[in-house]
């Protein structure tokens, strides 16, 4: 990627990926940004797993009733997890850590989709984050917030068009000030 800017215009959710694997640079890469990610007083309560196993996706994509199902096709899923006893702005920490994956793995010409794990449900009505905890022996302390979905993309789509941008959403100096 040239610069930044074009980084976050192009990237977009990805929900259909290709048969291709990622190679081991990529998922150290994508691993990397996520240790590398800002946390609040540098408490790194997030902790991720990396699954590639395709058994393990195909179950993966049944955390939650609607919104996961693209996980079964994606080459690797890393699940994003926090210790909420190791700071109090654990949802706020592992949220940077899931988005700079996102950024990661644009920036490598990957596609990812964010899927939101913390109170949701899946199709029978067990929590996401206990359906995950029991998927993958995952520490009764260790709260799941997302699962970032990586693949090579499938479909490329149109960058964002700043046309589009929503100006009256920024207020200067208070809201509603002209």
């Amino acid at each position: 990627m040239e610069n930044f800017s074009d980084l976050i215009t192009k990237r977009r959710s990805a929900r259909k990926f290709t048969d291709e694997q990622l190679t081991q640079d990529e998922v150290v890469t994508l691993l990397k940004a996520a240790l590398m990610s800002p946390s609040s007083k540098r408490t790194n309560a997030w902790q991720f797993i990396a699954v590639d196993d395709k058994e393990t996706l195909r179950k993966l994509a049944y955390c939650k009733e609607h919104g996961a199902a693209f996980v079964s096709d994606a080459a690797l899923a890393i699940v994003v997890t926090a210790d909420p006893m190791a700071s109090d702005v654990w949802i706020e920490d592992a949220s940077v850590a899931s988005i700079m994956i996102q950024l990661q793995a644009e920036d490598l010409g990957l596609g990812s989709c964010w899927v939101q794990v913390r109170e949701r449900f899946s199709a029978n009505g067990e929590p996401a984050n206990d359906f995950i905890h029991e998927l993958l022996d995952i520490p009764l302390q260790l709260q799941v917030l997302s699962i970032i979905a990586i693949g090579h993309k499938a479909v490329e789509r149109k960058p964002f068009n700043e046309e589009h941008l929503q100006w009256e959403k920024v207020h200067i100096n208070k809201y509603g000030a002209e």
